[in-house]
């Protein structure tokens, strides 16, 4: 029997849960920057996984790691010291500059893991009142859709039928300095926990100045300062962390998504010892974090970053996409604007929220040999792996103009 692209999307309509809305495109196969369907079409990824592939595709020094681990030792759960765990927490506290790490597997598990974290600081270290301890988030945040992560969601499709919540969590606007200052002026609050850029409310960049006064607010205070660099972390903003940007390093640290190039699920939590060592055994875990083969793919992964020049790359083609469209937005009525640092970027389609002009833009675009992905209805995230050529992009910049052209008024 022919295997299809329809015939295995109506499998999934027919026994997976409708939690998803993918794009009607079915992937079988991926090489560097570009995917392959089941019908053989070729397709530049301008989504990476939710920038979980960073690295490319199957980057065959990571897929090495994951294939020589894997013959050796897989999982032992953390019930057994294992040969690879130390060398992975050695690397990664070097290769970011902290006291120690934290391992978990998903982005929002490491979410949890920080926020748990804060709260433990907070009544160890700062001597917050049992059970008061708070954690400021901002509007529009997206850390995952576990019910701790939803509890700071300002997004209805997250929260609506799901509470009752989380309590402790505060949220305030996005980008705005004096709604921090009057948060951070109550004495229970343990930590601020804070996307760089916000990904998935569509690549929304606050003020020059607002993350490092944000910071210094933080240290002012006595509050934790966490970054949310699950998504622009490693190499994507053009800096090896967005916080990069400003100058400062995070008192929490969250990673996950690219830290295993998008070969195996790996997230980790990086603080100093002060913080950190306020978790004591049997406090927090994961059968699954800190697993040998987790830990030698994310090696690979980091190095991969640093030996072939990744960040420099997201820098330099970002500022080329972003005067690309730029220049093509001057005489457009359907590109809006695109905002974006490195290779995290978004158009803002010149309509309202409730159309569906991204999305047939998006599905455009497919038919023309490109995958990315609306969110909030009228943006489109760009995001390819950081590994694209100077060629590759002008390429892919011509397919996404094509697109837009078609939807000139």
């Amino acid at each position: 029997m022919t295997t299809t692209s329809e015939s295995i999307m109506q499998l999934e309509e027919r026994y997976g849960a409708h939690n998803y809305h993918p794009l009607p495109v079915v992937l079988e196969r991926g090489e560097g920057v570009y995917l392959w369907d089941v019908e053989g079409k070729r397709y530049y990824d301008f989504l990476s996984a939710y920038s979980a592939v960073n690295q490319g595709h199957c980057h065959p020094k990571i897929i090495k790691a994951l294939i020589d681990q894997s013959t050796k030792l897989t999982l032992t759960s953390r019930a057994f010291h294992n040969d690879v765990l130390g060398e992975y927490e050695k690397f990664i506290t070097s290769f970011f500059g902290y006291d120690k790490v934290l391992p978990m597997n998903t982005g929002v598990e490491g979410g949890e893991t920080a926020v748990k974290l804060a709260r433990k600081w907070g009544y160890e270290v700062k001597k917050i009142p049992s059970n008061c301890a708070k954690i400021i988030f901002v509007e529009g945040n997206f850390w995952g859709r576990t019910l701790g992560a939803i509890s700071s969601s300002t997004d209805p499709s997250s929260t609506n039928g799901f509470g009752p919540f989380m309590p402790g969590f505060e949220l305030i606007p996005y980008n705005d300095i004096n709604a921090l200052k009057i948060a951070l002026s109550d004495p229970n609050v343990a930590g601020f926990m804070v996307e760089p850029i916000q990904g998935e409310a569509g690549v929304v960049v606050p003020d020059d100045d607002y993350l490092l006064t944000a910071f210094n607010l933080c240290k002012e205070n006595n509050v934790l300062f966490i970054a949310d660099e699950v998504q622009t972390g490693i190499g994507r903003t053009g800096k090896m962390l967005c916080c990069d940007h400003h100058g400062f390093k995070p008192d929490v640290l969250i990673l996950g998504k690219a830290l295993s190039g998008g070969v195996f699920p790996v997230s980790a939590v990086l603080a100093s010892n002060e913080v950190m060592l306020t978790i004591k055994p049997g406090e927090h875990g994961s059968t699954f974090g800190g697993n040998p083969l987790g830990c030698k793919v994310a090696i690979a992964a980091l190095e991969v970053v640093k030996a072939e020049g990744l960040v420099e790359n997201a820098e330099l083609l970002g500022e080329m996409f972003r005067n690309e469209i730029n220049e093509y937005a001057k005489t457009s009525s359907i590109a809006k604007l695109v905002r974006g640092k490195g290779l995290l970027n978004a158009i803002v389609i010149n309509d309202s929220e409730e159309s569906e002009t991204a999305l047939n833009i998006c599905k455009l675009m497919a038919s023309k040999g490109l995958l990315a992905k609306p969110t909030h209805g009228n943006i489109i995230r760009f995001a390819p792996p950081l590994i694209i050529t100077s060629d590759q992009l002008m390429a892919a910049l011509s397919i996404i103009k094509d697109a837009l052209r078609e939807f000139e008024k």
